[in-house]
């Protein structure tokens, strides 16, 4: 198979009148099919359900993107069991073969590029921008993990041994749950499912109940890029029965989890148990978010600073695990940091994201916006509100982009993910109690400082104890195969999404030795 090196996909450019245009008929396209029915896929067929998933419009919640049919126990059950079948013939596939499957799912996704990122805008209030980049980020996985997958298949250099010959290969594990998040219902479900599927195993997939519409439309492109159905099954459902059913079923042999802490911790427990009929040892491989922050150093750029601060902590509304929800600023800048930061967050726009010029969108669900709402209540009784803090508008879930400061370190919104457009500014008397404050929550995810001392960087670099640390930039945004993305202590299993060793998580090795 002849393959060029793997580029990450280019944004688009919505500056380009045509590109608009495009993106104009895409989110026409989408609104028409607004009402639109999606069913469940099982044991290789299409099926309805009386439990349906209205997904709705977090812009207009009175608007339903689509009606999705939703799943029981009994139906993840079955869905499990038919992929156990389908197990020995797409396992034994040539690894060319499920490579090329995702090439071509990678080509009909460009071709459906904007349509996708239209469903993300009205399904879970991403702006222009932020949609772009979440189907852009699903195309590069499928295009790196279908060439990671034709290097780690086929046998593996070994020492020889006299008299014998042996080898060393890499074979699929069996039947993996897939459960993804919301926030990246395109990027990241569709690196979990490829990267699952590209290594031999079949796949039941549960997409976020906030977001199964982007969730249909991925596994149609799949099955239509080659994917057989039977390999890959699709049952919407709550966590509590599908979910739940897919976890402990003893067929399924490994659990690709990103998600809540909350979530995450109840999977890997519940994976942890052999249940009646299992002969394995269940795989866990889970991501679970973050309380991430940027170290503001002195001496720094100021201006950069800022800039990195208020994409990393208000993109996308907060709602990213990698999001900036900790601002920790060095007392000798802290003055001169926080004018150009208020007037910033100032200056952003909120509302509905059907509309280009809009930065920030609403939240995802009327829980989140509860949510969200509800750290900001506690956020004032702990610290001082500096900006924002209230919801907008009556209808919708929007929420201003909201700034505290005075906040302890120990304080529950700068230890808790609030997932929300709420960033924490926390005042420390130098550098290294700087770096002190930043290790001192229970997750590990990604971190950043901005700083022009080299030493202070150096150290951070050695320090500053999460998965993804980035300097003198953003701390969101990573790019798949240039930046791989997971983090430590309960962040998850550090498993380095979009990086070489990802797929290892989805394999298992076995030693040939034949005596001649």
């Amino acid at each position: 198979m002849n393959v060029k090196a793997f580029a990450n996909e280019p944004l688009s450019d919505f500056a380009e009148e045509g590109t608009q245009q495009a993106f104009l008929d895409a989110l026409a396209a989408v609104r028409k099919s607004f009402g639109a029915e999606y069913h469940m896929v099982v044991a290789g067929e299409e099926r309805a359900s009386e439990h349906v998933i209205e997904s709705r419009n977090p812009s207009r919640p009175e608007e339903i993107v689509g009606i999705v049919h939703a799943g029981s126990k009994a139906v993840a059950a079955e869905a499990v069991e038919a992929a156990h079948v389908a197990f020995s013939d797409w396992s034994h596939r040539h690894a060319k073969h499920r490579a090329a499957c995702l090439f071509k799912a990678a080509a009909l996704l460009r071709r459906r590029r904007h349509l996708l990122s239209a469903t993300m805008v009205y399904e879970v209030g991403k702006s222009w921008a932020e949609a772009d980049a979440d189907t852009a980020e699903a195309i590069d996985f499928l295009e790196y993990y279908a060439r990671e997958a034709l290097s780690l298949f086929g046998d593996r250099d070994v020492a020889p041994h006299p008299g014998e010959l042996t080898t060393y290969r890499y074979l699929p594990l069996g039947v993996g749950a897939i459960i993804p998040p919301w926030n990246f219902p395109s990027a990241i479900l569709t690196g979990m499912t490829s990267a699952a599927l590209v290594t031999g195993n079949t796949a039941v997939l549960k997409p976020a109940s906030d977001a199964p519409v982007t969730g249909a439309r991925v596994t149609a492109i799949l099955h239509e890029a080659g994917i057989p159905r039977e390999v890959l099954s699709l049952v919407p459902g709550s966590g509590k029965s599908v979910g739940e059913e897919l976890v402990i079923h003893p067929l399924v042999r490994f659990v690709s989890f990103t998600g809540s802490r909350e979530v995450g911790t109840r999977i890997y427990q519940q994976a942890s148990i052999v249940w009646s009929g299992q002969r394995w040892l269940k795989r866990v491989v889970t991501e679970m978010g973050g309380k991430d922050a940027l170290i503001i150093d002195d001496p720094c750029d100021i201006e950069a600073a800022v800039r990195d601060t208020v994409a990393s902590a208000f993109g996308f509304q907060g709602q990213k695990c990698s999001a900036c929800s900790r601002a920790i600023v060095v007392e000798s800048v802290y003055k001169a940091y926080m004018r150009p930061l208020i007037d910033a967050v100032k200056r952003l726009t909120v509302g509905d994201v059907e509309d280009p010029g809009m930065y920030m969108g609403p939240l995802s669900s009327r829980q989140a916006f509860e949510k969200v709402l509800s750290y900001i209540e506690e956020g004032k009784r702990e610290a001082t509100l500096a900006h924002g803090g209230n919801s907008i508008g009556e209808k919708g879930f929007f929420v201003e982009p909201t700034v505290f400061v005075d906040v302890p370190p120990d304080a529950r919104i700068a230890q808790e993910e609030i997932f929300g457009p709420v960033l924490s500014v926390i005042k420390a008397s130098d550098f290294e109690e700087a770096l002190s404050i930043a290790n001192g929550t229970e997750y590990g995810l990604t971190g950043g400082i901005h700083s022009l001392d080299r030493e202070h960087i150096e150290r951070a670099k050695r320090s500053f104890h999460v998965g993804n640390l980035y300097v003198n930039r953003k701390i969101t945004g990573a790019l798949v195969g240039v930046q791989p993305f997971g983090g430590f202590n309960m962040s998850g299993t550090c498993s380095k999404a979009g990086g070489p060793d990802y797929l290892s998580l989805f394999v298992q090795g076995q030693s040939i030795a034949e005596r001649l």
